[in-house]
């Protein structure tokens, strides 16, 4: 039998998942707390025992975007097999991937989250030091990471924010953002 508890975590489950797929269809516009309710198969006025507001509710899916690319992350990190630079790469070109199929998530993501939401702050906090940890092993340099961290992830962003947009072609600038990646892991390599 299923307690109450457990009940309401596969609800706020089922709704965060009704929002993230009604943002990739349609943007924010899209996600209304009714609307959601309706996608997650619940009674429309359910998410508003979860979330008092839309907001709150893409601080969720933020949270969970940042969650998912925290356990890839630990999947990179653990991996020893492979050289430390190939890590990172799939470590930014992961990220970007996240940019580039769910774009609306992926701007939530990198919207500053505030105190409001303390899972989300925590999420990017902890992503972030996986990604530091994998830039470390790269350059050697524990200290230097922080600074290069925020080139790569910059950079990144701004490749994301480039392709999204139409404006990094390999017809205009004769390569893609991949290679723009592997490109920029060999300078600090």
């Amino acid at each position: 039998m299923v307690s109450r508890v457990e009940s309401a975590a596969a609800t706020r489950r089922a709704l965060v998942d009704a929002a993230a797929e009604l943002l990739d269809e349609g943007g924010p516009d899209a996600v209304t707390l009714r609307a959601v309710g309706g996608r997650a198969g619940v009674s429309r006025g359910a998410p508003y025992g979860h979330f008092p507001d839309k907001e709150h509710l893409l601080a969720a899916v933020a949270t969970k975007s940042w969650e998912a690319v925290g356990e890839q992350l630990d999947a990179l990190i653990t991996d020893r097999g492979q050289a430390p630079s190939e890590r990172l790469e799939q470590a930014l070109t992961g990220l970007m991937e996240v940019g580039r199929r769910h774009p609306h998530a992926y701007a939530l993501m990198f919207a500053a989250p505030t105190a409001e939401h303390p899972e989300a702050v925590a999420a990017v906090s902890r992503t972030h030091d996986q990604f530091l940890t994998i830039i470390a092993d790269v350059i050697g340099d524990p200290q230097r990471a922080r600074p290069i961290g925020g080139l790569l992830m910059s950079s990144v962003h701004g490749i994301v924010a480039m392709e999204n947009g139409g404006h990094l072609t390999p017809e205009k600038w004769q390569t893609t953002g991949d290679e723009l990646v592997k490109l920029l892991i060999d300078r600090i390599a």
